[in-house]
């Protein structure tokens, strides 16, 4: 078992709270909408989405590793922007991860604008190796998608102020 992290950092035009707004809370109608091709559908499953809310991410064909994934969030902080959530069922759980936890931030940068950081915690399974270059593709599809989000934002100055 191999325990490791990243993180990805992307510097932003756009506020904080508004990224915040868009990416935490409505990802489930944000992330379908600028995403189709990739995210199918996100449904809340238990809660109102605060700290123990159960949501299911599901996948279109395009993801060949996995169909679904179900999120449980463990941690909020409205007031610093930042969200902690793990993935309990689905993804690679159980094929390749025994565990992955993970941290959303938003930081107000001065000038106006953004950093936003995310980073992933995870333990592999006993006799799965880290797979940098795995690592990287992630992280890679991560700014990716924060792009989408970014240039949704810009193109659309008064959502989710």
């Amino acid at each position: 078992m191999v325990a490791g992290s990243y993180t990805v950092e992307i510097e932003s035009s756009v506020e904080a709270k508004r990224l915040w707004n868009a990416t935490v809370k409505d990802s489930h109608n944000i992330f379908p909408k600028i995403a189709p091709g990739i995210v199918a559908g996100i449904t809340i499953l238990q809660g109102d989405g605060g700290v123990g809310t159960i949501r299911q991410i599901d996948f279109t064909a395009a993801n060949k590793e996995f169909s679904y994934v179900k999120e449980r969030v463990d941690k909020v902080d409205e007031d610093n922007f930042s969200y902690t959530y793990s993935h309990v069922e689905g993804g690679v759980l159980g094929t390749k991860l025994a565990s992955a936890q993970y941290q959303a931030k938003f930081s107000p940068k001065a000038g106006g604008g953004s950093i936003s950081s995310y980073t992933c915690h995870y333990d592999t399974l006993p006799g799965v190796d880290q797979d940098e270059a795995k690592t990287e593709e992630i992280k890679s599809k991560s700014t990716s998608l924060f792009k989408l989000i970014e240039a949704y934002l810009i193109a659309h100055p008064t959502l989710y102020a």
